[in-house]
Parts: structure tokens; sequence; C-alpha cells
């Protein structure tokens, strides 16, 4: 890996990315706090990956990506900042999805060496990475973030700056309409997720896919995208019922 990385985020996806970059080179990891820099050096415990709490920490990274909560003034609020932090020639990348990355890039004050980096959950076994860019990247801006997947063993496709991408565009309508599926006729968890793994061939099954996302980010992705939340979800997240990452969601963990 010819890029010195920097993940901005201790969530799953942050330490996700962090578990496949490091094999690979120099990764650090940011933490906002002293507890969130505990729980991610005990997610990558093993690994030769840094922990800080300290974002001058990133001032020779090469290639810095921010994965924090989907929230619009929050990640462009760091963007911001780390973009006074870096040097020039560092592209500044973002895990977003659902937001718009034209808008992120503006906020981060590089436009010219920015990118949506989209991984998905859970990084170390799933092999798509969405590439988004504003208009105004740079054609090294694009090598440069074709060459990081390459150099990770992902494979890149660049997808348009539109919410959702391609992947959650298409998933998430499907994935809530299987909660009002469940609702409507009264079904199981289990059994609507086992007609789709049995009958239709998928990995897993859709309402164990949004407990493995996380029901708040479902719900955020949802609201980025302009579509529907089922009630249900939102009335799940509410309770502390997340998913996978809290023991609770549409299933028990």
């Amino acid at each position: 890996m010819l890029e010195r990385l920097g993940i901005a985020g201790t969530g799953v996806i942050a330490c996700g990315l962090a578990k496949v970059a490091e094999p690979h080179g120099s990764v650090v990891v940011w933490a906002r706090s002293a507890a969130s820099a505990d729980r991610a050096g005990e997610a990558l415990a093993g690994t030769s990956a840094i922990v800080t709490t300290e974002l001058d920490s990133f001032t020779d990274r090469t290639f810095v990506v921010e994965a924090i909560a989907e929230d619009r003034e929050a990640k462009g609020a760091l963007l911001a900042d780390l973009h006074g932090r870096l040097d020039a020639d560092t592209v500044l990348a973002t895990t977003t999805s659902s937001l718009s990355v034209g808008d992120l890039a503006r906020a981060s004050g590089r436009p010219a060496r920015f990118a949506a980096f989209h991984v998905f959950n859970p990084v170390t076994k799933m092999s798509l990475v969405e590439l988004a860019f504003p208009t105004e990247a740079d054609e090294r801006t694009r090598a440069r973030a074709h060459e990081l997947c390459e150099a990770l063993g992902k494979r890149a496709i660049e997808v348009p700056d539109a919410p959702g991408f391609v992947v959650n565009r298409l998933l998430f309508p499907f994935l809530f309409d299987a909660v009002r599926l469940l609702e409507r006729h009264n079904l199981g968890p289990a059994e609507v997720d086992e007609c789709l793994t049995l009958g239709a061939g998928h990995p897993m099954g859709p309402l164990a896919l949004l407990d493995l996302v996380g029901l708040d980010v479902c719900a955020a992705i949802g609201e980025g995208l302009g579509i529907e939340v089922p009630e249900r979800v939102r009335a799940l997240a509410a309770e502390g019922a997340l998913g996978r990452k809290s023991g609770r969601g549409f299933h028990a963990y």
C-alpha cells in the first residue's frame, strides 16, 4: 500500500477498514474520546494499527478516510478540521452513501482531492468499494482512490454522486418493504428471513441484514435517500434495540 492511511472514527466500519488495511501498510485510527479509543483498541488487538485521540497524529497521513456517524453537520465539521491539519496533497475521503459527496467535498475545503470511499459491512469480507467523486476531483485523486482499493484487495466501482449510490439505492426500499410485509401479515422475522435465504438464495435475510447494519444507521440512510422509514425500525432504534451491536433488533443476539 503506497498510501499512509488515516481513519477518523472507531465504529464497525472504521475498525473493519483498519483491519483490512493494516497488513498492507501504516494505519492510524482517530477516536473522539478515550472511551472510544479503548473500544477501538480492543477491536484492533493483535494488529499494528495505532489508535489515538489526537487529530494531529494525521499530519503525516497521505489518505484520510472519515468514517463517523451519518450526520451532515458532524461530517462537514470534522472534514474541515482535518483539511487544516493535512498536507495539501493528502486525499480526504468519506464513507457516506446517503449524503451529497459534492456538499461534503466543499465543506472539506479540498474538493479537488476528495472522494467517497463507501465500504460495506463486514469490511473484512465484502469486496466492493463504491467510489464517488465531486466534479472538482482531479484525475490523480481518482487514480489514487482506485489504487488504494486495489492494494486492499477490493473491487472499486465508480458510481454517481446520488443518494445511496447504487447498492443502498436499490437495497433499502427492499429491506424496508420486508419490514412492512412482516407487520401487515403478522409474520415472524425468522420466517421472512428464511423465505429469502432458502427461496431466493440470499446469504442473509432482509431483517437480519437490517440488524447487521444497525437500525439507527438504517433510519439515517432511509432519511438520506428520501424514502419512508418503517415505524417499527424507528421504534426499535428508540428503545436502544439497534441490532447486532446492541444484542437485540428484529432478532436477539
